[in-house]
């Protein structure tokens, strides 16, 4: 992948103390030092990080904003296909939000899901959310409370809204937990609270998180499968670590998360963070390492923008310009994955597509 220097919106990175020297967090739309870091070589997969790997700097190349990106794509039904009424409905999947309510209610009126009102109107319909509903946006919170009453309305109507534990809801949880607290880092001592600053953080979702908006993001599954479907938030092989089925996974990560520990909270993060593992040579290898312990026939995954995942992002030069137009999701590594996360941050789509992808 190439590199430029410019905007950056799309960083995962974990700060350490020496970053507060001077003012180490720029809004999206504003500068910041590029510093070398093991992401931005894009190793293949998770193999090539050293074992002290830590997000410390930006992972991610700059995108430029001038060129739109033309890509094949699969694109489902503007609206859920009649399911007879003794059976599940279809099955829909969300990329990641990041605080973009309104984007998310006019995707979801678009499929066909909520009405005018953003009341659940898809009966049966299976909503699953990839993770990652906070920072960077301008209302995380609302992203979370609108998840979080759909997930009822649906339940009554006989379908389900349900979520996926992304990484930035452990950054936030963490963020909320464990404040300044240093924390064991590869890469020196960091703090959750300067790495939610550094990725993105809104003080206008830290001001109004409740108790219940940190219980609902605590109790989110990792990983879960649907229809042949392995859903994850990250496109990593990270997931392995936590145990050899869907349950010990989830269990893992919950009692990671209740136990209260930072550098266990820490460490799940950094894994949670790291990408590219199915993108390039042997990718769907590693795609078939979760897909052989886990079960499914494809993954399906948010985490990583489509552009990055395309290669199609930065210049040489450093070049500044509109970023890469992505209008539905990429199936690659050999068809085993599918990528959901069209960049909004990015000025790109935010996807909600209905699975299987229609041919």
């Amino acid at each position: 992948m190439t590199q430029g220097a410019g905007q950056g919106p799309e960083v995962e990175r974990t700060a350490t103390l020496r970053d507060f020297r001077v003012p180490a967090y720029v809004h999206e739309t504003g500068p910041y030092v590029r510093t070398a870091h093991p992401g931005d070589t894009a190793p293949p997969a998770d193999e090539a990080y050293p074992e002290s790997y830590t997000p410390t700097q930006r992972d991610l190349p700059v995108i430029n904003r001038t060129e739109t990106l033309q890509v094949s794509v699969e694109t489902a039904p503007s609206a859920p296909a009649p399911q007879p009424a003794t059976g599940p409905g279809p099955l829909f999947v969300v990329g990641d939000v990041h605080g973009y309510l309104d984007e998310l209610v006019a995707a979801l009126q678009e499929q066909g899901l909520i009405d005018a009102s953003g009341q659940w109107c898809a009966g049966t319909t299976r909503l699953w959310f990839l993770g990652d509903f906070t920072d960077r946006g301008p209302d995380g919170i609302g992203v979370i409370d609108l998840v979080m009453r759909l997930s009822a309305e649906a339940a009554a109507a006989g379908g389900y809204c349900k979520a996926l534990m992304g990484n930035h809801e452990l950054l936030l949880l963490g963020a909320k937990r464990f404040g300044d607290t240093p924390v064991n880092s590869g890469a020196g001592t960091a703090t959750f609270q300067a790495a939610w600053l550094l990725n993105g953080g809104q003080k206008t979702d830290m001001d109004r998180l409740q108790d219940h908006h940190l219980q609902w993001m605590a109790r989110l599954d990792a990983v879960e499968e649907v229809d042949g479907y392995l859903l994850v938030h990250s496109d990593t092989t990270a997931y392995l670590d936590y145990g050899d089925s869907i349950e010990a996974v989830n269990d893992t990560v919950r009692e990671t998360l209740t136990r209260n520990d930072a550098d266990e909270c820490w460490d799940l993060f950094r894994k949670f963070t790291k990408r590219f593992s199915f993108r390039d040579e042997g990718g769907s290898d590693a795609v078939r390492s979760l897909l052989d312990t886990y079960g499914g026939t494809r993954v399906v995954h948010g985490h990583s923008p489509i552009p990055y995942l395309l290669g199609e992002v930065g210049s040489e030069d450093g070049e500044e310009g509109s970023g890469p137009v992505v209008e539905g999701p990429h199936v690659y590594a050999d068809g085993l994955a599918i990528a959901m996360d069209g960049g909004v941050t990015m000025a790109g789509k935010l996807l909600v597509r209905q699975l299987p992808l229609a041919t």
